[in-house]
């Protein structure tokens, strides 16, 4: 396994700790806000990650997963 620098290993272990927080903030939301903020959460993750860690990419992403995650399961 290769190491990452320094930065980059920050940068995700800040997102997942961000990601584990917001989520355990979600118990009074209904399913679709979870949907909407999970969603923005996993969009913003996979849009800096194909990006290099830019942060137009994680806004980028986190506005299309929202998106996305708000239209799931909708009726």
């Amino acid at each position: 396994m290769t190491k990452q620098p320094l930065t980059m290993r920050t940068a995700s272990n800040t997102a997942l700790a961000v990601l584990a927080l917001s989520l355990s903030a979600c118990s009074g939301m209904t399913q679709q806000e979870k949907n909407t903020a999970i969603g923005a959460g996993v969009g913003a993750i996979g849009g800096s990650i194909l990006t290099g860690g830019s942060a137009a990419g994680a806004v980028g992403g986190a506005a299309v997963g929202g998106v996305i995650g708000h239209e799931v399961n909708k009726k």
